[in-house]
């Protein structure tokens, strides 16, 4: 489930995986696959020094587009992208099967027969700056975050969102992003994510 969270840029944003059976997370109107997004992280830890920017594959829907997660959930409204993804892969009807599947990538070629119909695939910057009032921050393509702010969001991937990885088991692109992370020479990554 995507849980909100505090950016610079908009305040409340929301952020996170929105089916178990897909590795796509979702930042506000923004759709990308969770192993793109930890091998961009990756690419970002590698760097030494200075600003830092890489691009990652994206598609941005309207909210209309997008169609409504709960009620997809509850299996009352299957409008849009998400309502589509969702009479695929309805929401379990048992409470202890709501993990997050650790191959959850390997449904993206589904996922992305699906999302073309509604946007085409574009490409969004993921750029580390320097702010003299807040220090490090993160641009997410328009959205804007603290050090601290763009660590929550990687602890989300790190953890499977809510409800977790399913058995505790992470998929390898995680593995690699937190390896990455807690090698990393760059002052934006002077944490890893944490269990």
């Amino acid at each position: 489930m995507p849980l909100a969270y505090e950016s610079l840029s908009h305040g409340e944003v929301v952020f996170g995986f929105f089916n178990i059976e897909t590795d796509m997370v979702l930042l506000n109107q923004y759709f990308f696959f969770a192993s793109d997004f930890s091998a961009c992280v990756s690419d970002l830890a590698a760097r030494e020094q200075g600003p830092v920017r890489a691009d990652i594959d994206a598609y941005v829907l309207d909210e209309r587009d997008a169609g409504d997660l709960m009620g997809a959930i509850q299996g009352t409204r299957y409008q849009g992208f998400i309502g589509e993804t969702y009479k695929i892969f309805p929401f379990p009807a048992e409470p202890e099967a709501f993990r997050q599947n650790p191959e959850g990538y390997k449904t993206r070629g589904i996922i992305e027969g699906i999302i073309t119909q509604y946007a085409p695939l574009t490409s969004i910057t993921v750029r580390e700056e320097r702010d003299p009032a807040s220090g490090i921050i993160v641009a997410i393509g328009e959205y804007v975050f603290t050090r601290l702010q763009f660590h929550n969001l990687l602890n989300y991937i790190w953890l499977g969102g809510y409800p977790r990885w399913k058995d505790w088991i992470r998929p390898p692109y995680v593995l690699d992003m937190r390896d990455a992370v807690a090698k990393s020479p760059h002052p934006l990554f002077g944490i890893s994510p944490e269990d």
